[in-house]
């Protein structure tokens, strides 16, 4: 669980990033989890555009890409979702302490 001083610094970090990762009508399918875990960890940190196609809401999908994922959700910003996991071996981002 993130506290909101690490919510915080990610969400600054988020604001840098562009967007390399969409979900579409299909919504979520095996492929679209293993590009998105690829992306976390490589990157740790990715933004996701949900198209106007999904029914899904979108706060319902972030927890179900979260869970799936074994990430944590930074934010949902309109269509955007912003999901953060920690790389385990070759951490690339540093968090702040609480």
């Amino acid at each position: 669980m993130l506290s909101q001083a690490q919510k915080k610094q990610l969400k600054g970090l988020a604001n840098t990033l562009d967007i390399k990762y969409q979900i579409g009508k299909c919504e979520i399918t095996d492929n679209v989890l293993s590009v998105l875990d690829k992306g976390l960890t490589a990157h740790e940190l990715i933004k996701v555009d949900v198209m106007k196609s999904v029914v899904t809401p979108i706060m319902e999908l972030a927890l179900d890409l979260s869970s799936s994922l074994h990430a944590e959700v930074v934010q949902v910003v309109g269509r955007v979702i912003v999901l953060y996991r920690p790389n385990k071996d070759k951490p690339k981002i540093k968090l702040v302490k609480n």
